[in-house]
C-alpha cells in the first residue's frame, strides 16, 4: 500500500482547477460547526428554531459530499487523491503543519457514511427530543460532532487527524452526560473520557515517534517511507496507533466505556455507536496501512485484537436484557470483524471499510428501533418488560427486522455480503494464524444469530409482558422516516457496494489492491466452505435462540445464571480486570509518586529554604541597632588585620 503514496501525487487543488466543490471542501466542515457555534453562542433565542438549523446543515455537508463523490469518480484513478490547502496551522523553522483536507476514495466513503446516517439522526432527534428542556444544546453537540468526525477523516496529516480525534472525544462526552443530572450518565460520560485518554496517549505518542523518525507527520511523507524506516520503529508505531484506535472503537482492552455510553440519549448511541466515533478506529488502522504492513508483528496484532474483541462482544450481547447495552455489545463486535479484517492487509481492507458502511445503516437503524420502543415503552430498556409489540408498533417492527436480518448474515442483505467477504478474507490468509482468525469469525457469526434472535423474540414475539400502565404506540413520522430509510439501506446497500467488484474497485488509489486480485464471483460466495459455514450456523444460532426464548415465556425477571451467563451479563468483568490491572497500580503509583514529592523533591527544596532561614536567624542577632556595638566590632575587626599585617611582616 506504500507504493499508492508514493506512485499517486497528492495535487494541491485550487478552486479554479477543481471547481467550486472540491476546492472548498472545507465548508463540508464549516457547515455543522457553523451550526454549533449559532446554536451555543445563540442561547436561547434559538430555542424555537434551532434543532431544524442544526439538522439543516449536516444535510448540506451530504448534498456538498455527493457531487464531491462525483467530481472524484469522474477522474482518472491516479488523480483521485486530492490535497486541499485551507491554511497554515502553524509553522517552527523548517517545521509546518496546515491545515489541509484529503479527498480521495476513502475519505470521501467516511464523509458520505457521518453526514448522510449523521442527518437521519439529526431528523430522528427533531421527535425523540422534542419535549426535552435542553434540545437547543443537544443538537448543538450533535452538530459539534459531525464537525469533529469530518476534521478526523478528512484530515491529510496525523496531526490535525489528532486534532479531530481529541474534537470527537469532547463531543462524545457532552453527548453522553447530556443528562448530567443523572448519576450512572456523568458517570458514563467520565469513564469514556478518562479510558479514550489511554488510547489518545498511545496515538500522540506515535505521532511524536513518526516527527522523530521522519521529520514530518503528513500522510503523504509518513507512509509513503514507511519501508525506509527500521522494522522496530514501525512495529513501535503500529502498535500505538493499536492503542488508540483500541480506545476510540471500544476493542480490548478499553472496550469497558462502550456499554456504560448507553446512558445518553438514544440518537447518541446511533451516532457514535454505527456511523461515527466507533469507526474512527478503523479509520485510522486502514488509513495507516503502510505502517501495519512494515511491521508483521503489529499487523497480526491487528487482527488478534480484532478476532478476540468479536467474540467478546457476542458473548456479552447474548446476556444483556437492556435492548440499548445488547445493541453496544452487537457494536463491539462488529467493529472487531472490521478490526480483524484492517489486520489482513490489502486483501481485508476493502471488506474491512465495506461492512463499516452497511454495519453504519443497519445499526443505526437497530438503534433508532431500540429508541422508538422506548418511545413507545415509557422509555423502559429491559427486554423482559416488553413482548408481542409487533402488533402495536408495526413500523418499528419491519425495519428492526430487517436491521436483524442484515446484521445476522441472512442472505443478500446487506450485512451478508460483507461479513462474508471478512469470513473469506480470513481463511484466505492462510496458515494456522488463517485457521484461527476464520474459526473466530464463523464463530462470532453463529453468536451473532443467536443474540439477534433473542432480541427480535423477547421485543416483538410472544406474550406481553409490559408494566400496569404502558401503552405501546409508533412513534411520529420524523422518527419512523429515519428508521424507513435506514432499513432500506439494510436491505439494498450491501449488493450495491460489493456486486461486479464496485466499491473495492473504488477504494483501490486509496487502499491499494491485494496481491490475490479477483473479480467478485455470487457464485463463489454461494457455494465456498466458509460460506456455507456461516450460514449453517446462522441458522443454528437462530434455531437456539427460538428453542430457548420462542417456545417458552420468558420470565420478567431474570432467573439465576452459571458462571458463563454471570461473566457474560457482567461484560466478562472487563471493569474488574481494568481496576485490577490500570487503576489500582495506577493509584498506587500516584501515591508513591506523591509521597516522593512531599517527602524528597519538597523535602529537598524545603530543607534548603530551612537552612537559610536558620542561618539568617543566627546572624540576625548580630544586628542589635546599637551603634556603639558596631563601633567595638570594627575595632576587633582593625586590630586582627593589623596583626594579621604584623604578623605577614
Amino acid at each position: 500500500m506504500s507504493d499508492v503514496y508514493l506512485a499517486a501525487e497528492q495535487h494541491a487543488i485550487t478552486t479554479e482547477a477543481s471547481g467550486a466543490i472540491l476546492g472548498n471542501a472545507w465548508l463540508l466542515i464549516a457547515f455543522p460547526l457553523l451550526g454549533a457555534a449559532i446554536l451555543l453562542l445563540g442561547g436561547r433565542r434559538t430555542d424555537r428554531w434551532g434543532h431544524l438549523l442544526a439538522t439543516a446543515l449536516p444535510l448540506a455537508s451530504f448534498a456538498w459530499a455527493v457531487v464531491a463523490l462525483v467530481q472524484l469518480i469522474g477522474m482518472p484513478a491516479e488523480e483521485r487523491s486530492l490535497s486541499v490547502p485551507v491554511y497554515t496551522w502553524f509553522s517552527v523553522g523548517d517545521f509546518t503543519i496546515d491545515v489541509s483536507l484529503l479527498l480521495d476514495p476513502l475519505s470521501i466513503s467516511f464523509v458520505l457514511l457521518i453526514t448522510g446516517v449523521g442527518s437521519l439522526i439529526h431528523i430522528y432527534s427533531i421527535g425523540y427530543m422534542a419535549h426535552d428542556e435542553g434540545r437547543r444544546r443537544f443538537f448543538a453537540y450533535l452538530n459539534l460532532f459531525v464537525a469533529a468526525m469530518l476534521v478526523l477523516v478528512l484530515a491529510d496529516n496525523f496531526a490535525l487527524l489528532f486534532l479531530g480525534w481529541e474534537g470527537v472525544g469532547l463531543a462524545s462526552y457532552l453527548l453522553i452526560g447530556f443528562w448530567q443530572y443523572k448519576d450512572s450518565a456523568a458517570a458514563a460520560a467520565k469513564k469514556a473520557f478518562l479510558i479514550n485518554r489511554v488510547g489518545d496517549m498511545g496515538l500522540l505518542i506515535a505521532i511524536m515517534l513518526m516527527f522523530t523518525t521522519f521529520g514530518t507527520v503528513a500522510y503523504s511523507e509518513v507512509l509513503g517511507a514507511s519501508t525506509e524506516a527500521t522494522q522496530g520503529v514501525m512495529t513501535a508505531i503500529g502498535l500505538l496507533l493499536l492503542l488508540g484506535a483500541c480506545g476510540k472503537s471500544a476493542q480490548l482492552p478499553l472496550q469497558a466505556w462502550l456499554l456504560d455510553a448507553m446512558e445518553g440519549p438514544t440518537p447518541v448511541s446511533a451516532l457514535i455507536h454505527a456511523a461515527t466515533m466507533v469507526t474512527a478506529g478503523v479509520y485510522l488502522i486502514v488509513r495507516s496501512g503502510p505502517v501495519f504492513e512494515a511491521a508483521p508483528a503489529a499487523q497480526l496484532t491487528v487482527a488478534i485484537v480484532g478476532a478476540a474483541t468479536l467474540l467478546a462482544g457476542a458473548i456479552i450481547g447474548c446476556a444483556k436484557d437492556d435492548i440499548k447495552k445488547g445493541l453496544a455489545g452487537s457494536t463491539m463486535s462488529q467493529i472487531g470483524y472490521m478490526t480483524l479484517a484492517a489486520g489482513l492487509g490489502p486483501a481485508g481492507y476493502a471488506v474491512a471499510i465495506a461492512h463499516l458502511v452497511t454495519h453504519g445503516f443497519f445499526k443505526a437503524g437497530l438503534f433508532l428501533g431500540a429508541g422508538s420502543v422506548m418511545h413507545g415503552m415509557n422509555d423502559e430498556v429491559d427486554m423482559r418488560k416488553y413482548g408481542g409489540l409487533r402488533k402495536a408498533m408495526p413500523i418499528t417492527f419491519v425495519t428492526f427486522g430487517l436491521g436483524y436480518l442484515a446484521i445476522i448474515g441472512f442472505p443478500f442483505m446487506s450485512g451478508w455480503w460483507t461479513k462474508e467477504g471478512i469470513i473469506e478474507a480470513a481463511f484466505a490468509s492462510g496458515g494456522t494464524s488463517g485457521l484461527i482468525l476464520g474459526g473466530a469469525a464463523l464463530l462470532g457469526a453463529g453468536l451473532t444469530a443467536f443474540y439477534m434472535t433473542r432480541m427480535m423474540i423477547m421485543t416483538f414475539f410472544g406474550e406481553k409482558r409490559w408494566a400496569e400502565g404502558t401503552h405501546p404506540h409508533e412513534s411520529p413520522a420524523s422518527m419512523t422516516v429515519p428508521m424507513i430509510v435506514l432499513a432500506a439501506g439494510s436491505v439494498l446497500l450491501g449488493a450495491i457496494l460489493v456486486f461486479g467488484y464496485r466499491f473495492a474497485a473504488f477504494l483501490e488509489p486509496a487502499v491499494g489492491a491485494p496481491d490475490d486480485h479477483h473479480e467478485f464471483s455470487l457464485a463463489t460466495m454461494l457455494t465456498s466452505v466458509p460460506s456455507l459455514a456461516a450460514l449453517g450456523l446462522m441458522v443454528a444460532g437462530v434455531a437456539v435462540a427460538w428453542f430457548m426464548y420462542g417456545r417458552r415465556p420468558v420470565p420478567r425477571t431474570a432467573p439465576a445464571g452459571n458462571f458463563v451467563t454471570v461473566a457474560a451479563s457482567n461484560e466478562l468483568y472487563g471493569n474488574e480486570i481494568n481496576e485490577g490491572l490500570f487503576t489500582r497500580p495506577g493509584q498506587v503509583l500516584t501515591k508513591a509518586l506523591v509521597a516522593f514529592d512531599t517527602k524528597v523533591v519538597d523535602g529537598l527544596v524545603n530543607g534548603i529554604g530551612s537552612s537559610v532561614r536558620e542561618s539568617s536567624e543566627g546572624l540576625r542577632g548580630a544586628q542589635t541597632g546599637f551603634a556603639r556595638t558596631y563601633a567595638l566590632t570594627m575595632l576587633f575587626g582593625a586590630v586582627i588585620v593589623v596583626a594579621t599585617l604584623a604578623v605577614r611582616i
